[in-house]
């Protein structure tokens, strides 16, 4: 690979998943630094880092080990890419609100390279509104994110917050870096997931079920393409609504996809998406969706879905949003 990878650890328990992807990554030809913080520094000794990265690790803004350079700088022009994994709540709500008060918030405000942010937190953590704001101002800032995944976490809960595999982390990089070319480089794909829920009174809401599996999927299938993905999970319809008129100003050439559930009672505000490339699956909107999938039952929970007389498995949600995607492009290739 040769590309120089400057990664940066947020204290975490996942801390430990981060030395093994400086070893992955070392092993793809990359050539790796690592800036931690301190608390990053609670869980792991910098000299794990050090001997898998055969380079100096950096954690104090002050300590410039180089009397030539400024260290924070030096690395931010060195950095051919920048991953940010784990990324804790605290470092994403940092660099959201434009805080350098450390190694690390120093360093990816004076970078011009890209950055990808992987969070990984309790799964209330990572749902709630501060935090999931933070995540939406960084996406709309380009900042690229590295879902995390679903499973058993450190604090006994089971949800998503996982850091994604080491391998899976390579792999992207990799494929970053390979010179292929991305069909969906420049383009921003919205995707809403899960279920949206409709206020009834000031006390009680309608919420659909749904666990947004098939939005996640054809989000992480745009990013694997080269797209700037914004994702919106469990929200209000009404918020939704306003989110989705602004990035129509925003983003007027985004691809909208419209995978969240929603209530079908009668105070269900109507989704617009004139003017917009959107795909939906049955809701009802205003104006007229590229492609509209059908399927018996709410498409999460579903085991095929129709798409112009065309029926698809859904039960493996990668390989549905895979091709999924590939007739999105071949219309607009039309």
């Amino acid at each position: 690979m040769n590309k120089n990878i400057l990664l940066c650890v947020s204290g975490g328990i996942a801390v430990y998943k981060a030395v093994a992807l400086v070893s992955k990554l070392s092993q793809a030809g990359a050539n790796v630094k690592v800036v931690m913080t301190a608390s990053a520094r609670q869980f792991v000794n910098p000299l794990s880092f050090q001997v898998m990265s055969k380079n100096d690790v950096y954690f104090d803004t002050f300590d410039e080990k180089d009397s030539r350079v400024i260290a924070h700088i030096d690395l931010a022009d060195w950095a051919d890419l920048i991953l940010v994994a784990p990324a804790t709540a605290n470092i994403i709500g940092k660099l959201a609100n434009g805080i350098a008060d450390d190694m690390i918030t120093t360093t990816l405000l004076a970078t011009t390279a890209p950055v990808w942010i992987a969070p990984a937190m309790n799964v209330h953590m990572y749902d709630h509104p501060a935090v999931k704001r933070n995540l939406d101002r960084l996406s709309a800032d380009g900042y690229q994110f590295i879902e995390p995944s679903e499973g058993f976490l450190a604090c006994g809960y089971v949800g998503k917050g996982r850091l994604e595999e080491p391998e899976k982390i390579t792999a992207l990089v990799q494929d970053f870096f390979s010179g292929k070319t991305k069909p969906l480089a420049g383009q921003t794909v919205l995707v809403i997931a899960g279920a949206l829920q409709v206020p009834v009174d000031e006390q009680h809401m309608i919420s659909p079920q749904a666990n947004g599996q098939i939005g996640h999927a054809l989000a992480d299938e745009a990013k694997r393409l080269g797209a700037h993905v914004i994702e919106i999970e469990n929200s209000n319809l009404y918020d939704v609504i306003q989110q989705l008129e602004a990035y129509k100003i925003q983003y007027p050439q985004a691809f909208f996809i419209y995978a969240a559930n929603v209530p079908t009672i009668e105070k269900t505000p109507i989704v617009s998406v004139e003017g917009m490339k959107a795909v939906t699956f049955g809701q009802q909107v205003q104006g007229k969706p590229m492609f509209n999938i059908l399927s018996d039952s709410w498409i999460d929970f579903s085991d095929q879905a129709q798409l112009n007389g065309q029926f698809l498995a859904t039960s493996n949600p990668q390989f549905f949003a895979q091709t999924l995607w590939s007739h999105i492009i071949k219309d607009e290739a039309q």
